[in-house]
């Protein structure tokens, strides 16, 4: 039989019960990803496996890093199939890691290859990849159509034109709808030439920026425009939860020494960033948005890699704090005080905390109406594993309820990672049938169905409230 099968990770008669009756063909609800929306609107034709599978990856790069490959077959300007034969000689030996597992899913799923793949056979499936890839015309657009993808928001920076979603809105003959994301990360980075790049920036396509209450305007200019284009969600990205008291005259000066390029004191930065997060929440509340927080990672470590191959190319790893708890807690009860805590979902990349973030988030479901307002946000990154799902359900199910996670995103920058997605289903229906088995939740068909199509779409779908299906 070969690994990639009917019953792949399916470990019990329940789970495969689950997974045929209700997960398997459930749509995709992809409401945070990194894909790229010019790719989408000129629906790019990939005719080379080693640019769709491992440009940008930085999953499969730290795999190759650590089987000790040179740094010119993992980012640099060797061949093509160079590349692809050393990714296989470092996928052979990475058994126990879930990229093992994601690779030969996503072989599998996209392109019927079922045969492990080695270095020994790594030429002939590079071959079989590209034509099929030729054969099919695959591309980005026919890629999310397989996936049973009904919509997708990406990643966009605040000043971006979103010129490409509206080019990808006028395509009548692609049906899922891609909407926009409001991640204005670099707006946190006070004391940063980021943070003095942004404002920069910002001031291009709204108005001069001289004071707080100017920048917080231009802000929510941006949150307009997004609005405009369909966007219905903020996503933020923080090495930590802030929290910290402050006056309207602490951040006044604070963005004046910022704005001089005067050392700002940690209270001074953390001041900021409470300020910011809240302003940003009363209109994020006043629109109907929801909030997104992933928060706890620690990023570009290694100093000389760094500087040679710049961000996001695989040297960040899990962040820890103090406080954290006292963080969450005040800042999101600021933010329901002043009566402006909108829908939020909160990741936190270390797994130790997720039991802080779970026991924090029952505090605010405060709202009539709406069933779990604030969200345990699925496994996010290093905890997108086996391990790190189980983790982060069974903790929501001890401090929450399971019965309305908004389940799994794709957080990819690849169009053939929503194999992540069926990893994710497969997962939860073993332990949602274990638990069954086990006498744990009752046997009634009614109430199992409810439970997987919510987790796997019919949650997300209600919860965002983005589109609406076809009669």
């Amino acid at each position: 039989m070969a690994f990639i099968n009917e019953k792949f990770m399916l470990n019990n008669d329940k789970a495969v019960e689950l997974y045929e009756n209700y997960a398997k063909d459930m749509p995709i609800y992809d409401y945070h990803c990194h894909l790229d929306p010019k790719q989408i609107s000129d629906n790019h034709h990939f005719d080379n496996i080693t640019d769709l599978w491992l440009s940008g990856d930085h999953y499969k790069w730290r795999v190759m890093r650590a089987q000790g490959i040179e740094e010119y077959y993992i980012t640099g300007d060797a061949d093509k199939k160079e590349k692809f034969i050393k990714w296989a000689s470092a996928l052979q030996n990475a058994v126990g890691n879930p990229v093992y597992h994601w690779s030969q899913l996503e072989l599998a799923m996209y392109f019927g290859v079922y045969d492990l793949l080695t270095e020994d056979n790594a030429e002939e499936i590079y071959e079989r990849v590209n034509q099929y890839l030729k054969d099919h015309h695959v591309t980005t657009q026919s890629l999310i159509k397989s996936s049973n993808v009904n919509i997708i928001c990406t990643t966009d920076n605040p000043t971006d034109d979103l010129h490409y979603h509206d080019e990808i809105k006028a395509q009548s003959d692609f049906k899922t709808a891609v909407l926009p994301a409001f991640r204005p990360d670099a707006a946190f980075k006070i004391g940063t030439e980021d943070f003095l790049e942004f404002i920069a920036a910002l001031e291009k396509v709204t108005q001069p920026i001289q004071s707080v209450p100017d920048f917080i305007e231009s802000l929510e200019q941006r949150i307009d425009y997004f609005h405009s284009k369909g966007g219905r969600l903020a996503d933020h990205g923080l090495e930590r939860i802030d929290y910290e008291d402050y006056t309207f005259e602490d951040i006044t000066a604070s963005f004046e020494k910022a704005l001089a390029r005067k050392t700002l004191t940690p209270i001074e930065k953390a001041q900021f960033i409470t300020f910011v997060l809240n302003e940003l929440s009363k209109t994020y509340s006043k629109k109907g948005w929801t909030m997104q927080i992933h928060f706890g990672a620690i990023r570009n470590n290694n100093t000389l890699a760094y500087e040679k191959l710049g961000p996001d190319t695989g040297f960040d790893s899990i962040n820890d704090q103090t406080n954290l708890a006292y963080n969450l807690n005040h800042l999101l009860d600021m933010m329901e005080r002043e009566g402006h805590l909108p829908k939020t979902i909160l990741y936190n990349l270390n797994p130790t905390y997720n039991d802080v973030v779970g026991s924090t988030i029952a505090n605010f479901q405060t709202e009539p109406g709406i069933v779990s307002k604030v969200q345990h946000g699925a496994g996010w990154w290093f905890n997108d594993t086996k391990r790190g799902m189980l983790r982060q359900m069974s903790s929501l199910a001890d401090q929450g309820m399971l019965m309305h996670f908004v389940g799994m995103l794709t957080d990819s920058r690849s169009f053939i990672s929503y194999a992540r997605h069926e990893y994710f289903r497969r997962i939860l229906c073993t332990y949602i049938g274990e638990m069954v088995e086990n006498g744990e939740i009752p046997d009634d068909a009614q109430l199992l169905e409810k439970l997987i199509k919510g987790i796997c779409y019919n949650n997300a779908y209600h919860y965002f409230g983005l589109i609406k299906e076809e009669e």
